[in-house]
């Protein structure tokens, strides 16, 4: 069967999102809903259209109290089946197929397969210790992936301990309380590493089933860790939480610019609800006035009320004690260093409850068509890093920035799915990352040229904003800039004339501006520039003759430049080390390599 699909309801599912995710996946053009039963028509004329093959629609992670949303995605049409799945039954949706745990034969199998084991190795534990790890799994397939994967090449003395922390208290996993205990132990003993278990934990300061970009927690960590801001750091970090299976990387998009990959622009991360509770349940231990995290998910909060004890698990419990704290405890500080904010149209007035004075990073995920920046951000005087993700498919349009201006602490912020109609003076704003973005109200329109907003931006990324045509005026003007990156701004037709201005300029990355026709000829005086990618740049028909003036560059990504001619005076780019494109553009380079005996071309397969 080819038509599958597969949607993620979780614990707070939202109708409009989950038709907009179905509409994408189908190929279609995502329609604003004006409502949900629109929502729930228009879905029905779309799997019209593919009435006569046999469709499948998986709908993964029903929560109890989701059984109406379920049942809105009932159609009368023929070869098409639902398959619900679940944490419990659903006796409403017909006979449930439990899924029983693995049999020990084939726990031990998979057991082996993550823990790496090898018969014939010294290192090898005891097949007692072995045995007693896995019975103490029972047969849970996510207990068995992650304990394994922790004690892979481990010293013996780690199985010894594992095996002592695992045999005290209860061990029957039948709950997700249990499975949450159960797993905190690898925490416990794998502490050699505090940092990176803080890097854990900041996992579960986004929503769930959800992807987090690698992007933003770059940014995270180098304010609250002081790791680097090039993300290698942190890369190190994420590659040991994936590799312990606590978390998963996942690249979209691999087939773009291999420079894309080098600045993680296309890497996220993925994380079991479970996991998720995990990191959430172990950021809880302390006393909440002692706590460095405190996460408010308003949706969550509202969504729980009806449930029994029994069907709400531990994060639930642990939420609803925030949630109550803050609304009781109106007006005391939180002296937490991250606060967490999911918000949606109902629900905009928890500001109201706490005074974030702390806070060295905040975290607002939106489920809102718009939202205004509450008058209490003006106290949070510490705050270094905002990261503001709009959920919903269609861009949230964000008001009220000019509260911003008051903090002088601020140096980075990262804008996912927002419309910004208008900025403010930061200037000590170091970074700012504009991903799927409506800016040209604010860049061509507004009444502040970007050079005024922010001065001292060393770091301007731009990614798929396909309202851009030109980029923002006085942007030559901010002549710390570093970093610019522009890539996926397929409407994006010319470069400023004045480009030779950023005399700092280290790296600019344009990829996939398909319809850009050309580089300015001020390029050359970028005296500092040491790496340019113009990948799938397919518009551009040549260099311009000044690009041999470009005396420090070193890399040049120019995969899918097939139509674009090299000038001669690419032979002065004595600096240049690496050239990779594709095998047509390469021809072109090879006329030159006898005057550059530094330069390696690459060919990517």
């Amino acid at each position: 069967m080819e038509n599958i699909f597969f949607v993620t309801f979780s614990k707070t599912p939202k109708l409009k999102s989950i038709v907009e995710r179905l509409f994408e996946y189908f190929g279609y053009q995502v329609p604003e809903f004006e409502s949900d039963e629109d929502a729930v028509n228009q879905l029905e004329l779309l799997l019209r259209k593919f009435e006569g093959s046999p469709m499948l629609l998986v709908l993964d992670d029903v929560w109890p109290g989701s059984e109406a949303l379920v049942e809105k995605f009932k159609f009368h049409i023929s070869d098409y089946k639902i398959l619900v799945t679940s944490r419990v039954a659903f006796p409403i949706f017909g006979t449930p197929c439990v899924l029983k745990p693995l049999v020990h034969e084939d726990a031990m199998t998979l057991f082996r397969h993550y823990a790496l084991l090898d018969s014939n190795s010294l290192n090898t534990p005891h097949q007692d210790i072995v045995q007693k790890v896995v019975r103490n799994c029972k047969g849970l397939p996510l207990a068995i992936k992650v304990i394994g994967r922790s004690l892979s090449h481990r010293p013996y003395k780690l199985w010894e301990k594992m095996v002592e922390k695992l045999s005290k208290g209860h061990s029957i996993l039948d709950s997700n309380t249990e499975l949450l205990t159960y797993l905190q132990k690898i925490l416990d003993v794998l502490e050699d590493n505090t940092v990176i278990k803080e890097c854990f934990m900041d996992l579960g300061l986004f929503p769930e089933d959800q992807r987090i970009p690698v992007t933003a927690l770059i940014d995270m960590w180098a304010e609250l860790y002081g790791l680097d801001n090039d993300g290698i750091e942190a890369m190190a970090i994420i590659n040991k939480l994936d590799s312990m299976n606590l978390a998963n990387v996942i690249i979209a998009r691999k087939n773009t610019s291999d420079a894309d990959n080098y600045f993680y622009n296309n890497h996220f991360m993925v994380l079991h609800d479970l996991l998720r509770e995990l990191a959430i349940y172990q950021s809880n231990q302390e006393p909440i006035e002692e706590r460095k995290r405190v996460i408010i998910d308003t949706n969550e909060s509202k969504s729980e009320r009806g449930l029994g004890e029994k069907q709400q698990g531990m994060m639930t419990r642990i939420l609803s004690t925030i949630f109550r704290y803050c609304v009781k405890q109106k007006l005391q500080q939180v002296p937490a260093r991250t606060l967490s904010m999911s918000i949606d149209e109902t629900c905009n007035s928890y500001w109201s409850h706490i005074q974030p004075s702390q806070a060295k990073v905040l975290i607002l995920n939106l489920r809102t068509n718009k939202y205004s920046f509450p008058e209490s951000m003006e106290k949070m005087s510490k705050l270094k890093v905002l990261i503001v993700t709009n959920y919903n498919f269609h861009p949230s349009e964000l008001t009220n920035f000019e509260l911003l201006g008051s903090l002088s602490n601020l140096k980075r912020i990262r804008l996912e799915r927002i419309s910004v109609l208008s900025f403010v003076t930061l200037k000590n704003l170091k970074k700012l990352s504009l991903y799927l973005c409506n800016m040209s109200h604010a860049f061509q329109n507004g009444i502040m040229l970007i050079s005024d907003a922010f001065p001292n931006l060393v770091d301007l990324s731009i990614d798929y904003c396909k309202d851009m045509v030109v980029l923002p005026s006085g942007l030559c003007d901010i002549t710390p800039l570093k970093k610019l990156s522009v890539t996926n701004c397929h409407k994006l037709l010319a470069l400023p004339q004045e480009i030779g201005k950023l005399e700092n300029l280290e790296l600019l990355r344009l990829s996939s501006c398909t319809d850009l026709e050309g580089l300015p000829d001020s390029i050359g005086r970028l005296s500092k520039l040491r790496h340019l990618d113009i990948s799938n740049c397919i518009g551009l028909s040549n260099l311009p003759e000044n690009f041999g003036k470009l005396s420090n560059l070193r890399n040049l990504h120019m995969t899918s430049c097939a139509r674009c001619e090299l000038p001669y005076s690419v032979v002065n780019l004595v600096n240049l080390k690496v050239v990779i494109c594709d095998e047509e553009t390469a021809t072109s380079w090879e006329g030159f390599e006898a005057m550059l005996p530094n330069l390696h071309i690459e060919v990517p397969h």
